[in-house]
């Protein structure tokens, strides 16, 4: 080779890897770019933007003390010292007004205020008071217990900072979101995390939960969950916490189930779901290969009381594959997407029943009336007697009574199971669940008898679960604490 082409050759290399230290330093500083980009370095301006539209909501309730000093309880109970702190000192038995905090956030420049049911549940006063320091009356518009939110309204002559409802889900899990509310009381403050999870179900039928770390405690109930467009995406509602603090274990309903409710809410002031008028429970191998199914999914119908589906010729034993033109994969989609639907629509319905598919057309009812009803084989039945108190899952429990929600300063109408006693070894103790409690869902019913909660746990036995997520309340705030069902 020449010496004028290996000078041709040390050149052509030469500008090579000049070509390409080049790129590699435009890449590196791309990739910085991005994840700048992903990773912001403040949330001052989002939080500016959107904290105007926040509220704290203060409620109040008359609470009847107790009537006496009386011992509830035999004298030297290791539960008789707890009951001491709730009595009246004085024994005058005079009602009190008690006051309890949460948070919401405006959805309307005309007033409409979106927050939790259980902020505002019995109260009958509750004042929202404005980022400015502005206080208001709120009157509420509806609520809807199923997903614990609830819709006020407050007049003002002047129109209100608001903030809008995002797509929830097109949230990711890793996205950055923040928390906004009145932790603790002690006003207006800003938590920041990620999208921990989506679609979590923790008591009710409806649930869709977004799981986030982003700090949430007692008092941000009711507030808002942003995206990084100022886009609510949740509703803070609960927390998974042995302590009663945060953990990083947060939930916020998400806004694609808070929107439908607040619609209803704000145009009928109730909620008006579909109903279809079925028993079902999930398809398992088993049954799909019992049955000749090639895949694993549907709702299998176990009963067909009387309503819409037996009135359209739906059997026991069929299979709903498809509802409204879009395929069902579980019992949990399947109830959500009939509840979803308009009351009185009729809708194509696919079973698979014997073998092949076969179409229905069903008219919806409307759950809530549904749910009223009281079927005429139960009317006039003596109900079993009730133990006055029972030992379940290391936990000693006692269905309220008049003296025990006058001990505890609770409503009227206040229901549940009170915790009397907790065993120090148990898992519930390690969970935080302490005597005075008050367990008022197991599983995805409420519960009001030791009974039922016995039920409820037989049920998730017998679905194979090996735990239970039981609602508990304590001074009025609520929080999931899931027991393991080998535990006695």
């Amino acid at each position: 080779m020449t010496s004028k082409a290996q000078s041709i050759t040390r050149n052509t290399s030469g500008a090579l890897r000049a070509f390409w230290l080049t790129a590699l330093t435009v890449g590196l500083m791309l990739a910085q770019a991005i994840a700048a980009q992903a990773r912001p370095e403040s949330f001052a301006d989002l939080a500016e933007k959107v904290s105007p539209a926040v509220v704290n909501i203060t409620t109040s309730t008359v609470v009847a003390r107790g009537t006496g000093p009386s011992p509830i309880v035999p004298e030297g109970s290791p539960f008789e010292d707890f009951f001491r702190q709730f009595r009246d000192p004085d024994g005058e038995g005079r009602p009190r007004r008690s006051s309890a905090l949460g948070s919401g956030f405006v959805i309307s420049e005309d007033g409409y205020v979106v927050t939790n049911n259980h902020v505002i549940e019995k109260a009958d006063e509750i004042v929202v008071e404005l980022f400015s320091g502005e206080e208001l009356e709120a009157e509420v518009v509806g609520t809807d217990p199923k997903t614990d939110i609830a819709l006020l309204k407050v007049e003002t002559d002047e129109p209100l900072d608001y903030v809008s409802f995002g797509d929830s889900d097109t949230a990711r899990v890793g996205d950055w979101v923040i928390a906004l509310g009145n932790p603790l009381g002690q006003g207006f403050s800003v938590s920041a995390g990620i999208v921990s999870a989506r679609n979590r179900a923790l008591s009710g039928t409806y649930d869709d939960y977004i799981q986030t770390d982003a700090a949430i405690n007692r008092g941000n109930s009711g507030g808002p969950l942003f995206n990084m467009d100022g886009e609510v995406i949740g509703v803070n509602t609960a927390i998974l916490s042995p302590s009663g603090g945060s953990i990083g274990i947060g939930f916020s309903m998400a806004a694609n189930v808070v929107t439908r409710v607040v619609d209803q809410l704000q145009e009928y002031g109730e909620t008006r779901r579909g109903w279809l008028g079925v028993r079902i429970q999930d398809v398992t191998e088993d049954v799909a290969e019992a049955i000749g199914m090639e895949e694993v999914r549907g709702a299998l119908v176990t009963d067909v009381p009387e309503g819409p589906a037996r009135e359209a010729g739906m059997k026991a034993g069929d299979v709903i594959v498809s509802f409204d033109g879009k395929d069902v994969e579980d019992t949990r989609g399947l109830v959500r997407q009939v509840g979803n639907t308009a009351v009185g629509k009729t809708v194509r319905v696919v079973v698979f029943r014997d073998g092949q598919t076969k179409t229905l057309k069903v008219t919806l009812g409307r759950r809530e009336v549904a749910e009223g009803a009281v079927p005429a084989a139960q009317r006039g039945q003596e109900e079993p007697a009730e133990p006055s108190q029972m030992s379940l899952l290391g936990l000693e429990l006692t269905p309220l009574t008049d003296e025990l929600r006058a001990q505890l300063e609770l409503n009227a109408d206040a229901q549940g199971l009170v915790v009397k006693d907790v065993e120090s070894m148990s898992q519930a103790y390690e969970k935080g669940m302490r005597a005075g409690d008050v367990i008022t869902e197991a599983g995805q019913q409420k519960v009001t008898r030791v009974s039922e909660l016995q039920a409820q746990i037989e049920e998730a036995r017998e679905a194979g679960r090996k735990s239970i997520l039981l609602l508990v309340r304590r001074g009025g705030e609520p929080r999931f604490v899931a027991l393991s069902l080998t535990e006695q």
